[in-house]
């Protein structure tokens, strides 16, 4: 009867474990395993342009390959609207950043 018991309790826990190592092998496959050689991809900014319309800029891509994608984002698809490489782009906010030569205080 115990040994019953013991069977019937394992067969509940692997079936409570079942989603989990589910999701698991599913991040191992595309590469978001934390520490591995993983393309996940972060959102730089979300920009609403109309109700449902939004234009996101997202960076993805191995570490060697990043790319900013800028997508057009509505509740039916999501469109690419342009792609650059991520160390392009760095560059462009830097020069947006920095102030303009010969901008300094007039007094």
């Amino acid at each position: 009867m115990g040994q019953m018991l013991l069977i019937v309790a394992l067969f509940v826990a692997a079936l409570a474990a079942l989603p989990w190592l589910i999701r698991r092998l599913q991040q191992r496959q595309l590469g978001l395993m934390p520490g591995g050689a993983g393309a996940a991809g972060r959102v730089l900014s979300t920009v609403a342009v109309g109700p449902q319309q939004r234009v996101v800029t997202v960076e993805v891509g191995p570490a060697q390959q990043r790319v900013v994608l800028v997508l057009g984002v509505t509740t039916q698809q999501i469109t690419c609207l342009h792609a650059l490489p991520a160390s392009s782009f760095a560059g462009e906010l830097a020069a947006q950043a920095a102030p303009p030569a010969g901008a300094g205080a007039h007094g």
